[in-house]
């Protein structure tokens, strides 16, 4: 099964899912990672409906949106249709060769919760550090690579394995919801870390905001851990630091 069809077949859950208030601890978080918003160019590479596009957009931002699935840029268009924000949706694979009509640079590309479910993290990151200017920002959120889960909570990697089986999988966690349908490649943190840093993108700063309380309340052994994990890197300007030269 292709990325796409994952999604695809999934897009009325996602959406009705993730509606357009953004109260949430980690986009709450990864909107402060971003800050100054308006008057910022930004990407948001694995828009899905275009979520975090619009809360953009609404701060000033000029915002260009891609995903894979087409299923979910169908979505954000009719959004976009419905109540214009000035946002411009692609549907492409932003790991492939080549973004068609995405060109930068841009101030900012952010990535909230994608990664993990992007299968080629190379050819992601070398995208987002390609359209970035030195000093351009970075930021991503994920399901935290650290987290072990809980009871009815799938954790970051397979309850078969350990925080090293790297891969992608399937969670078989009832609360799990989202997992369950379309899997997510669990990474060490030092895979995400050393990724970025491949493509000159430095980590700046990074944060485990705490799951909300009501989630927490009826999940107590899972929110022991840090669950969320959000981070910001920075454009290296060197060329020849990005590409493993001296400091």
């Amino acid at each position: 099964m292709t990325h796409a069809a994952r999604y695809d077949d999934v897009a009325d859950f996602y959406a009705a899912g993730w509606a357009d208030d953004v109260d949430d601890p980690a986009a709450v978080r990864l909107l402060a990672l971003l800050e100054p918003i308006a008057g910022r160019q930004v990407l948001e590479i694995a828009c899905g409906h275009g979520r975090i596009s619009r809360a953009l957009a609404r701060r000033g931002a000029g915002v260009l949106g891609v995903d894979i699935s087409s299923a979910l840029i169908e979505k954000a268009r009719a959004a976009e249709h419905d109540s214009p924000l000035g946002i411009r949706y692609v549907h492409a694979d932003v790991a492939g060769p080549g973004l068609p009509d995405v060109s930068g640079p841009f101030d900012a590309v952010v990535c909230s919760f994608g990664l993990s479910d992007i299968d080629d993290l190379e050819g992601a990151t070398a995208a987002a550090a390609r359209v970035l200017p030195p000093g351009g920002v970075f930021v991503c959120s994920t399901l935290h690579p650290c987290f072990p889960g809980g009871r009815s909570v799938s954790g970051s990697w397979p309850a078969d394995g350990s925080y090293y089986s790297e891969g992608w999988w399937r969670a078989d966690g009832e609360l799990s919801s989202l997992r369950r349908q379309v899997g997510a490649n669990h990474r060490t943190l030092s895979t995400y870390v050393n990724a970025f840093r491949r493509h000159g993108l430095w980590l700046d700063e990074m944060a485990e905001p705490e799951p909300a309380p009501d989630w927490a309340a009826t999940r107590p052994d899972a929110a022991r851990y840090p669950v969320f994990l959000v981070m910001r890197c920075v454009k290296h300007g060197d060329d020849s630091v990005a590409d493993g030269g001296d400091i």
